[in-house]
């Protein structure tokens, strides 16, 4: 069995490149077989090496190919153990990203912001699990400066796992909601989780960017000793910005200077807020912050605001849970608009409290008195019916649907877990 180090060796002639997908495998890169519920890369292994990739590491002895591939005992954890190698070779900054909603776009925000001085990676998409995380390390080239690694977590004991990997020096909690309740249980099972990023830089000695406006955030951060603080509502903050307007985008200022944002709600300023006290602590002028923000453009179904003719689609598809759901829902309804229509999926991995919360939401949007609300999913279905108006499965059914109507002149709403793909509402119908 080959040690970490001479992996670690055939990984950088290898040019720092790691595959896992036979259908996108890099010229020279080292291939790693993992396993899934439905697959096996390791039945793939002579065929990443014929697509192109130098090594492949497998833990099935059946597929060894002579001076090709290397044996393990487990593809995932030496993985995981490589990219922890890596990553203490890397004496740069490595900034954790946890929280129940507005992780992505507030680790976009901090990766804009800190690119305008320092050379930064962060990310990509949203590869913050076992897998993901790895990856994204093993991604990082010597020459960087920066590293944002967002970490996700479906249950307790995920966050903790990830911070052994990655093991960051600064972290930041975006918030707590009702995330991921089939596994956490509860909110508090949420903060519990989440509090596992706080924990590692206490033990670690480590720093947290913190909202000071955020009761559950300040009551958890409470015990440790390095604590940079960032607000709104109280100037004692080490980074204090004072919002102007949030809809229908966001506009504030920052050490007096105005900026202005693509993105909507005060619940994605709390995420700006986040990117400025970050930017802030890296010594990044206040100059080239602004830029940072204002240069940011939503994408990937995640609060994009698109407008199409007389049309105005507000698609924030990529995931739903309650709190996400309710503060993207309060935020539309202040929009002024001829017409509004609210298109609603379900909320996944919500279990035993998927009908309890999908009645909140449910009967919230209701009381927002939109032109139109279209409900898809099995949930929120019932939900309708029980208030004699109609459900649908799918999305497919609601775009068969708007296809009879006129949208000139309407806002659109779009939200729903990604599973349900509510995106498709529109399909034909509006290209965006």
């Amino acid at each position: 069995m080959a040690s970490i180090h001479e992996l670690y060796q055939l990984y950088i002639e290898c040019n720092y490149t790691v595959s896992t997908d036979t259908r996108k495998i890099e010229p020279n890169s080292i291939f790693f077989a993992l396993k899934g519920a439905n697959f096996n890369a390791n039945a793939f292994a002579r065929q990443a090496i014929e697509g192109g990739a130098k090594w492949a590491i497998i833990d099935e002895p059946e597929f060894e190919i002579t001076g090709r591939t290397i044996l393990v005992d487990d593809c995932l954890i030496t993985l995981q153990k490589l990219a922890n190698h890596h990553r203490h070779q890397l004496k740069i900054p490595f900034i954790g990203i946890g929280g129940s909603n507005g992780k992505t776009t507030t680790k976009e925000l901090v990766h804009s912001v800190l690119s305008q001085r320092f050379k930064t990676i962060s990310t990509p998409g949203n590869f913050n699990n076992h897998i993901g995380v790895p990856l994204t390390i093993l991604g990082i080239k010597p020459d960087t400066e920066m590293a944002v690694i967002e970490l996700g977590a479906n249950q307790i004991g995920d966050i903790e796992d990830l911070c052994k990997i990655a093991e960051p020096d600064y972290g930041l909690i975006t918030n707590i909601g009702k995330e991921h309740l089939e596994g956490f249980g509860s909110l508090e099972g949420v903060a519990k989780a989440e509090s596992e990023l706080y924990y590692h830089l206490l033990k670690s000695n480590g720093l947290a960017f913190v909202n000071l406006d955020d009761d559950w955030l300040t009551r958890m951060a409470s015990r440790l000793t390095n604590v940079q603080w960032y607000a709104t509502k109280t100037e004692k903050a080490t980074t204090y910005c004072h919002l102007v307007k949030d809809f229908p985008n966001i506009e504030f200022t920052y050490n007096s200077l105005p900026i202005n944002s693509l993105l909507s709600g005060s619940y994605n300023f709390e995420n700006i807020m986040a990117a400025v006290a970050i930017g802030q602590y890296f010594e990044v002028s206040d100059q080239l912050i602004k830029q940072g923000i204002e240069s940011y453009v939503p994408k990937n179904k995640r609060s994009q605001v698109i407008t199409v003719g007389s049309t105005m689609i507000f698609l924030d598809a990529y995931n739903a849970n309650p709190s996400s759901m309710e503060k993207a829902l309060e935020n539309f309804a202040r929009f002024d608009f001829p017409k509004k229509i609210a298109l609603l999926g379900d909320m996944f991995e919500m279990g035993t409290h998927a009908e309890p919360e999908h009645k909140l939401i449910y009967d919230y949007a209701n009381s927002l008195n939109f032109d139109h609300l279209y409900v898809a999913g099995e949930h929120f279905k019932k939900q309708a019916l029980a208030n004699n108006k109609n459900g649908y499965n799918t999305a497919e059914e609601i775009n068969v649907l708007l296809k009879t109507i006129n949208l000139d002149h309407t806002a659109i709403f779009i939200k729903g877990s990604r599973g349900m793909a509510m995106e498709n509402s529109l399909k034909g119908i509006i290209e965006f």
